[in-house]
């Protein structure tokens, strides 16, 4: 390992043990049991010596005494180390709620920028793994290996005094399981990055398929998308079986070193029995020694492959937490206590990724209460002007105000607080009707809730269902339709009460019927609120009180209704283009 990544994985362990700071009484009481328990190991060999050296001495009390202290060793060392597991089992859960806590709430607070650049499936797959592997590794340092090297230090100034000819002989194996240990550990590294980036690939598409699975259905590619992730499955597992393989020799040839070095001890011990330089008792305390010797030693060895497999595990978790925010509120942001939703877009650009720009020099000034109606061809810009306006991303240039406020002088969770979005997909929970509704205003009482459901023409299907608003709707509200799952939607807007509306084709899913009692609901959602309606189907902004057509990035029609089919431009031809088919039929 090179200097640099040495340091690098000392500097990841050192930002990790900050999460288990609240849990360092807990650490520390588990070091000292697990530290008493290493030094009971260590005298049950001397009580082994003990018993045998006195068996020969004709009486019983020797006998009596050594199976006694064997028995109160044995179960003062389960008892501690039951205590211990108990703890260092709390210790672990703590420390990885804390973690996730950390990630997750980091996950929350990114730029939507950093969500499309990453699938669901991966992320999940990192934060599993990455916590896991890292608590993991952490446990098996602290409660595992500095009680080995306890252990280990008091059996070698055992086995010294015993006899430093028998100790000499073992001392030639000790270093032998950390040198095929430390060869070993490339690949171990290398197999934990490949499998940690493999898992996040299979995941990652079976959420997509899983997500889209009536896209799958439709287009019957079930088998192919079996084979696909069956495929990478054995992918990743040719690795594990290579590794095991690896890992298979590795140990044996530990074993190996092991079983020498008990065969030497024996050989040499009963030699020196045979002459009378030992006792019996001294042989066999010896090899008990050597029995519990090269377990520690062993897992020692394993240190510097553990540590490896720690700082891939953090390399994951801080590639979340360092992930770049450049969304994150100025240090003078601040709070939006309430708005009248006048909004201003001020010579207003945007590009993603230094691509061709989105929007180029937007100018716009609307009311409060207008209701503003965005047409235009499919990557206009409309979607974008919108996410702009929930500070979703910031301009490349130019500004957007509202109420004459910068919205980046503004804290982003508060100036949403008084946004409401209806989407073309409502997205719902696997929750209550009840939660659902009040997922934007979670503390609102039974009586908002119904009022708010009732303005968006659901209370009465609500009421039909086995549990009412207790019902269940399944995950994205799968057992609603369509035209119900929209209406919850606007329920919920209406039910955050925002002076400030987006309805991003909000209807444009629909048919015929469900369309009419949403554009009922919207009607009372739109009354006194600024208003953005994003659309395709144009009869659901005529009676908007502006009208603005976007192409290329720029505003090029604007008026309401009548004023642009004067006009007789590309709105125009919009509208000629969507009646044309009923206008036909009805010269027919």
């Amino acid at each position: 390992m090179s200097y640099q990544q040495n340091g690098n994985w000392f500097r990841q362990i050192q930002r990790a043990f900050v999460f288990i700071r609240a849990y360092r009484g807990s650490v520390f009481v588990i070091l000292g049991m697990t530290l008493a328990a290493s030094a009971l190991e260590v005298m049950e060999p001397l009580v082994l010596k003990y018993l045998f050296d006195n068996l020969g001495s004709g009486t019983l009390r020797a006998l009596g005494i050594g199976v006694a202290c064997l028995f109160a060793i044995g179960i003062t060392r389960e008892s501690i180390n039951g205590s211990s597991n108990w703890l260092a089992w709390r210790v672990r859960l703590g420390l990885n709620a804390n973690l996730m806590e950390a990630t997750v709430g980091r996950l929350h607070s990114l730029p939507l920028a950093y969500h499309r650049e990453e699938s669901v499936g991966s992320i999940m797959t990192k934060l599993d793994r990455g916590i896991n592997g890292f608590v993991g590794a952490l446990a098996e340092m602290v409660f595992n290996i500095l009680p080995a090297v306890v252990y280990l230090a008091l059996s070698l100034i055992v086995m010294l005094r015993l006899d430093w000819r028998l100790s000499v002989v073992v001392l030639v194996f000790a270093p032998l399981p950390a040198l095929i240990g430390m060869w070993a550990a490339g690949e171990q590294t290398q197999r934990e990055r490949t499998l940690m980036d493999s898992w996040s690939k299979i995941f990652s598409r079976l959420n997509e398929v899983l997500s889209g699975i009536l896209t799958v259905k439709s287009f019957v590619m079930e088998d192919e998308e079996k084979k696909k992730f069956l495929a990478g499955v054995n992918g990743a597992n040719e690795v594990v079986l290579r590794g095991v393989a690896t890992d298979t020799r590795v140990g044996a040839a530990k074993n190996l070193v092991t079983l020498l070095a008990k065969i030497s001890s024996i050989a040499l011990g009963g030699y020196l029995v045979y002459r009378h330089e030992v006792t019996i008792g001294t042989l066999i305390a010896f090899l008990g020694y050597v029995g519990g010797l090269f377990g520690p030693v062993q897992g020692l060895t394993g240190v510097y492959q553990t540590i490896r497999k720690a700082t891939v595990s953090l390399d994951t978790i801080f590639s979340i937490l360092d992930a770049h925010d450049h969304m994150c509120d100025a240090p003078d942001a601040q709070p939006v206590k309430a708005l009248k939703g006048e909004v201003i877009y001020d010579r207003v650009s945007f590009s993603y990724h230094r691509n061709k720009p989105i929007l180029q020099g937007i100018n716009l000034c609307v009311e409060p209460g207008e209701i503003i109606a965005l047409v235009g061809p499919s990557g206009a810009g409309k979607t974008t002007m919108m996410a702009l306006l929930q500070r979703l991303y910031d301009p490349t240039a130019g500004t957007v105000y509202v109420d004459g406020m910068d919205i980046r002088k503004m804290k982003q969770r508060s100036l949403r607080r008084h946004i409401g979005v209806v989407f073309q997909e409502a997205l719902l929970f696997n929750d209550t009707v009840k939660n659902n509704i009040a997922y934007g205003k979670p503390g609102a009482c039974r009586h908002e809730i119904e009022g708010a459901a009732k303005a968006a023409n659901i209370h009465e299907v609500i009421m039909r269902m086995a549990e009412g608003y207790e019902t269940l709707i399944g995950e994205r509200g799968s057992r609603l339709s369509g035209g119900e799952k929209q209406r919850v939607s606007i329920a919920r807007a209406i039910l955050k009460d925002p002076p400030i509306l987006i309805l991003d084709e909000a209807t444009s899913s629909l048919d015929a019927e469900s369309e009419a009692l949403v554009r009922e609901a919207l009607a009372h959602l739109m009354t006194g609120r600024t208003t953005f309606i994003i659309a395709h189907r144009l009869s659901t902004v005529v009676g908007a009180n502006r009208i603005l057509v976007l192409r290329d990035g720029q505003i090029t029609e604007a008026g309401n209704h009548a004023k642009l089919m004067e006009l007789g431009g590309y709105y125009a031809s919009l509208v000629k283009n969507q009646t044309r088919g009923l206008l036909d039929q009805k010269a027919a």
